[in-house]
């Protein structure tokens, strides 16, 4: 099984588009990259600072990969359906019940989708009067993600509407493969 499949979530399968399946493997990867950098620039400022020469400038990179991750984070989940969306309620009606129900979250989340484009994109262009230091780079870097983030919750939010709609949102999912084996009932009698 390639990197790639084992990526990509195929779990309701019904409610995405194929065409966008790249973009879900681009910005998992770039999750990785973004908390890998994370994690090595945190060791490299705790480093610095135990050897009583710290790199001031580290800060600055471990909030911008920090926000970053959170962000593209949170796009990536609502296209996998792991985040933004009330699951619980949702999987335990079927029916004209499930699909107003499915309906109504996924446009909260389109609200919140909008707001993220909204004022994230005022704030970013806020972030111009105001900079980082000590590289006085303008804290609108900071603020770039927010309206991209959510443009992206809005497409996998409507992928996810057109085609639970289209397809319906109650279709019977494959048990997921974890590895463990299963043990049958022959097997457990057999058991001393």
């Amino acid at each position: 099984m390639a990197v790639a499949d084992k990526l990509l979530v195929q779990r309701q399968r019904h409610l995405k588009w194929r065409w966008l399946d790249w973009l879900e493997l681009a910005l998992m990867i770039l999750c990785g990259v973004l908390c890998f950098g994370f994690s090595l620039s945190v060791t490299a400022d705790i480093v610095t600072r135990t050897i009583g020469h710290p790199w001031l400038w580290l800060q600055e990179v471990t909030s911008t990969l920090f926000i970053y991750a959170i962000f593209v984070g949170t796009a990536v989940a609502t296209r996998r359906n792991d985040h933004l969306y009330l699951t619980a309620i949702s999987e335990a009606m079927h029916g004209t019940a499930r699909l107003i129900v499915e309906v109504i979250i996924r446009l909260v989340v389109l609200g919140v989708a909008f707001c993220l484009i909204w004022y994230g994109y005022q704030n970013y262009l806020r972030g111009f009067g105001s900079f980082r230091l000590p590289s006085g780079t303008p804290i609108a870097s900071l603020y770039a993600i927010i309206p991209l983030s959510g443009v992206l919750i809005g497409l996998f939010t409507i992928e996810q509407l057109v085609n639970g709609l289209r397809n319906g949102f109650d279709h019977h999912e494959p048990p997921e493969e974890d590895g463990a084996p299963v043990i049958t009932d022959v097997q457990m009698r057999a058991q001393p």
